[in-house]
């Protein structure tokens, strides 16, 4: 038996919603990981908390997949803090792309919901 290899979303495959907050964090420029990571907390709100695993996980997985590129001209200024990521142009376009399918998603779901309480459900 041979042994398994792990499997991995296809490149159309939906975003995590921390894969689309990563994104959006640095759809407004070139963010170290701890930087992204507090952007996603405050934006979130409510004493949601990111933890640092699923963070670095889900920016290695947005790097090979060509949405994030490492940004070497952005240091920031506490040397522990690491890598600084730019979003790519692919990873633009991806988010342009996730943030559609999600708002098609809303609005049918909206849909469904009035037609249900219209019903009387």
């Amino acid at each position: 038996m041979s042994p398994r290899t792990p499997r991995s979303a296809p490149d159309d495959a939906p975003l995590s919603s921390v894969a689309v907050d990563i994104l959006l964090t640095l759809s407004r420029g070139a963010r170290h990981g701890y930087a992204i990571k507090q952007d996603i907390e405050v934006r979130i709100g409510d004493d949601f908390v990111l933890g640092s695993g699923t963070l670095y996980q889900a920016l290695q997985r947005l790097e090979r997949r060509g949405l994030i590129a490492e940004d070497p001209a952005v240091r920031p200024d506490d040397a522990r803090r690491g890598r600084s990521y730019r979003l790519e142009p692919e990873g633009a376009r991806v988010l342009k792309a996730e943030l559609a399918r999600m708002r098609r998603q809303l609005a049918q779901a909206g849909r469904r919901f009035a037609t249900a309480a219209g019903r009387g459900r």
